[in-house]
């Protein structure tokens, strides 16, 4: 099913590619306002690395949410909604009960 056309396949690198753009831009409008190179260097280092560490939890919390998703998925539920052994018939005993008569 394609995205709909205001949504993005992968909206952490939109919120990386932003954070790069204000990179360049805050640091180039920190000179023309008049500020020194070093202080408009600084700024630029220090917004990189606000964007990388906000890259890298983006990215960790990508990772846990899919990982949430693939256990949620993955568990069985019997006719009860038991989850766990009893709804997959395993456990100790299994399928191996003799008729009583």
């Amino acid at each position: 099913m394609p995205l709909p056309p205001d949504r993005s396949p992968d909206p952490v690198s939109d919120v990386v590619r932003w954070g790069a753009f204000s990179c360049a831009l805050v640091p180039f409008v920190l000179i023309i306002s008049g500020a020194s190179w070093a202080g408009a260097a600084g700024t630029a280092a220090g917004l990189a690395l606000v964007t990388g560490a906000c890259r890298a939890l983006l990215r960790r919390s990508e990772r846990s949410a899919a990982g949430l998703r693939r256990r949620a998925a993955g568990r069985q539920r019997d006719r009860s909604g038991r989850s766990g052994a009893r709804a997959r018939r395993g456990g100790r005993h299994g399928e191996r009960r003799t008729p009583v008569d």
